[in-house]
């Protein structure tokens, strides 16, 4: 099985970098003459940035597509279950990273919706004589608030991917809660301590400095605050790995062309899975930028792990 792709590396040469929702400019960066991969390949960092940016250039429109078709739609299981173990709560503020696409961010306002709800029923169960005009009042003033505060920010350095979530998010019919921000998980464009929730799915994997993305979601994070990253990680059953590198080196990168016309895309997304460090050396990883009781849980025998860590 073969999943999502996510773009949130630095573009080096020309890198977005938001200055407010809606409002992007152009900054330099200066090469640094290091080198890193880029799947398989060594490629200097500046090179990276560029092509990982492309890479997600050319997969956006087709980027939901993709993932059903690689995935066999589990990805939209293995998100599912991200956002229950987030189990957010009405006021929430969530800090999406490399979620171009609004997949985390919707299914998080469909959560916190459904828990404004229980709210409202637990309310209205435990008063007694109620007439229908004071359940009525009820009703119309949560509506006017239906999330309660709470707000979904969706960070992602790419604006093809933006501009593909947030249409969807028009054809979805959400209108409440979402903001769209273009910037780079290593350099968030956004003040120390301001997030509830820091989220990153299928995309940690892409950035250059692993060890940047970590500090920079600690520093947005208020005390209290908690990090989440979903992402494929290291096959636990021996059977299952062999089949799984069958599938994601013969099988992905012809889909990609099938179906998007773009093998090379794919073929990337395979090596850098492979390259993405397993479980354990990523939790302490984290552990290193300053998080604690950092855990993770192994979904579908480790295809992919669900990282959690609190900033206390």
């Amino acid at each position: 099985m073969g999943a999502p792709l996510c773009s949130v590396s630095r573009l080096c040469r020309a890198s977005w970098r938001a200055v407010r929702p809606g409002c992007q400019r152009l900054h330099q960066t200066q090469p640094t003459g290091k080198e890193t991969h880029f799947g398989f390949q060594t490629v200097s960092e500046e090179e990276k940035g560029e092509r990982v940016y492309q890479v997600f250039e050319n997969v956006a429109k087709n980027y939901d597509l993709m993932n059903d078709s690689m995935s066999l739609g589990i990805h939209r299981l293995w998100k599912d279950w991200l956002v229950r173990y987030m189990n957010p709560t009405p006021g929430t503020q969530l800090l999406d990273v490399a979620g171009g696409t609004g997949d985390v961010a919707f299914r998080f306002i469909n959560y916190v919706q459904a828990q404004r709800e229980k709210i409202r029923r637990n309310k209205l169960d435990h008063q007694q004589n109620l007439s229908w005009s004071d359940i009525s009042m009820s009703y119309s003033q949560e509506q006017k608030g239906s999330l309660m505060g709470s707000k979904a920010v969706i960070c992602d350095i790419n604006k093809e991917m933006l501009k593909v979530g947030r249409e969807k998010s028009l054809q979805l019919g959400y209108s409440e809660g979402l903001s769209w921000v273009a910037g780079d998980a290593e350099e968030l464009p956004f003040a120390d301590e301001k997030f509830d929730i820091y989220t990153i799915a299928f995309g940690i994997r892409n950035v250059t400095h692993l060890e940047k993305a970590l500090e920079e979601a600690y520093r947005v994070l208020k005390p209290g605050g908690r990090f989440l990253c979903l992402e494929f990680s290291q096959v636990n059953n021996p059977v299952l790995a062999r089949l799984y590198d069958l599938y994601s080196f013969q099988v992905i990168p012809v889909l990609g062309e099938v179906i998007a016309g773009d093998w090379k895309s794919y073929q990337y997304l395979v090596e850098s899975i492979r390259r993405f460090p397993p479980q354990e050396e990523f939790k302490e990883m984290i552990e290193d930028a300053g998080f604690f009781k950092v855990t993770y849980h192994n979904l579908t025998s480790g295809v992919v792990a669900v990282h959690s860590g609190f900033k206390l």
